[in-house]
């Protein structure tokens, strides 16, 4: 239950002005405020502090309660999430795996309804608060696990949104079969409730092997944000083409995009330039790598790589829509 006297005007304001502050002194040290614990309110610092780039919006209303430090570590930024909100389809959407809710309050200014599970009960009350206070009065909360939930139901929607959690963060490579819940499992439950289903994954998923443990697969979407791949976004649809439209994005000032079919990418080896003396040197976002459409990134754009076993390209003009940065060549020096 949430404890509601952390709303409190003076607490707030108490909070506010404690954001430059060591939460963990403030943890060991006394409360000063009556029925408030000192690791509460040091947790609603850390967490708010944590949220003013994450979610500049949203911690910029007054009256937000903030979840453990860790739900804010886990959940969408607002950028991710506007971003994920333009992929959604129909007039209803689920989210079976709700958390803090950042995806689901921005599925909810794009969709009539919205479905929030989330089995940690606190976590939910969480969310609805917030909802609330953002006006976002289109959300249901279900304080369950959404999987169970829609099984155990006949309800159908537009989309249906999970973000699976790895059961392990041992290693740096991971399967779907290793995380819960289990999409590969209910895969065609999901698919029988919906018109498009959206999987968020992290972007150390490796897409071939995604690829083969899924079925259905549309559209992958590869998201980055200031050169740092964020994660990976599969949508399944029913009448799925064979060969999957894989998107590289990067959410940056101005948001930039490289599209192309699986199977695209496995064009003939391009030109190499290896010591360009003038031009411009191309590096591509993180995105683009993450797609493995290497000698089609240099087709697209007209570049020459560096070197075969690299992924620099050089070019004689400016190519303002390349996905990446771009340096211009003055010189080179010898070694």
């Amino acid at each position: 239950m949430l404890n509601k006297r952390i709303l409190d005007i003076e607490v707030q304001e108490y909070i506010n002005s404690h954001l430059a502050s060591d939460v963990h002194k403030i943890a060991m040290g006394k409360s000063p405020f009556a029925g408030i614990d000192a690791r509460e309110l040091a947790g609603q610092i850390a967490a708010k502090k944590k949220s003013l780039r994450k979610l500049p919006s949203i911690s910029a209303r007054k009256a937000i309660y903030y979840p453990p430090l860790l739900s804010i570590e886990q959940c969408s930024s607002e950028t991710t999430a506007l971003y994920k909100s333009g992929l959604v389809i129909g007039n209803s959407l689920i989210d079976l795996t709700g958390g803090f809710g950042i995806d689901s309050l921005f599925f909810a200014r794009k969709v009539v309804q919205v479905k929030h599970c989330e089995i940690n009960h606190e976590l939910s009350e969480i969310a609805a608060h917030n909802a609330v206070v953002l006006e976002q009065n289109n959300m249901i909360f279900v304080a369950a696990d959404g999987l169970e939930y829609l099984s155990k139901g006949e309800e159908t929607f537009g989309t249906v949104y999970l973000d699976p959690a790895r059961r392990s963060t041992a290693g740096k490579v991971f399967m779907l079969k290793d995380c819960t819940p289990s999409v590969v499992e209910n895969l065609e439950l999901l698919l029988s409730r919906s018109q498009r289903v959206i999987i968020k994954t992290a972007p150390l998923l490796d897409i071939t092997a995604g690829l083969k443990e899924l079925k259905n697969v549309a559209e992958i979407h590869i998201v980055s944000v200031k050169n740092e791949c964020k994660e990976l976004l599969w949508v399944l649809e029913k009448n799925a083409p064979l060969a999957p439209k894989i998107v590289s994005v990067t959410l940056n000032d101005a948001v930039k995009e490289f599209s192309f079919f699986k199977g695209e990418e496995l064009v003939e080896a391009i030109p190499l330039e290896t010591t360009p003396s003038s031009g411009f040197l191309y590096e591509p976002d993180t995105a683009l790598l993450k797609s493995g459409a290497f000698n089609l990134i240099a087709s697209r754009y007209g570049l020459k790589k560096l070197h075969s076993q690299t992924q620099l390209y050089h070019a004689d003009k400016v190519k303002p829509n390349f996905p990446g940065r771009i340096f211009k060549i003055k010189g080179t020096v010898s070694t």
